[in-house]
């Protein structure tokens, strides 16, 4: 055997030793952080919904000429709404409710009306036939 053959281990020094500890513990530090943040994408449902429409658009047999569109469009339905939006659809959940009010109003004035016709016709009626007869 040679000498050259045979090198004696490398040794690492204290500085070189503490530079790699530090390296390591800074790595760490980011994988935990990444984990998190990751865990955090999987608990809030981004990660579902991106693989969805990741799916979706590698499923489409005509590619879109813009991915990033098709992106924001098939995640616009699933985004928080505008507070326009929102106040728009409390606005007309409001108008429903007043139409159906009315709706019933009416049906009530109708009945109302037909009541009011049915009495008219039992007071003018005999009337009616009184002054048809001579006297």
């Amino acid at each position: 055997m040679s000498s050259a053959a045979q090198s004696p281990p490398a040794t690492v020094s204290g500085a070189s030793y503490a530079a790699a500890a530090v390296t390591m513990a800074h790595y760490k530090a980011a994988d935990s952080k990444r984990e998190q943040f990751r865990r955090y994408l999987e608990k809030s449902g981004v990660l579902d919904t991106l693989t969805k429409v990741l799916v979706a658009l590698y499923e489409e047999p005509e590619k879109p000429n813009s991915a990033l569109d098709f992106l924001k469009h098939h995640l616009g339905a699933a985004t928080p709404e505008n507070p326009e939006i929102e106040l728009l659809r409390l606005e007309l959940a409001e108008m429903k409710e007043k139409y159906e009010a009315i709706v019933e109003e009416n049906k009530k004035l109708k009945t109302k009306v037909n009541v009011l016709k049915e009495l008219m016709l039992k007071i003018i009626s005999p009337l009616m036939i009184k002054r048809a007869k001579p006297h």
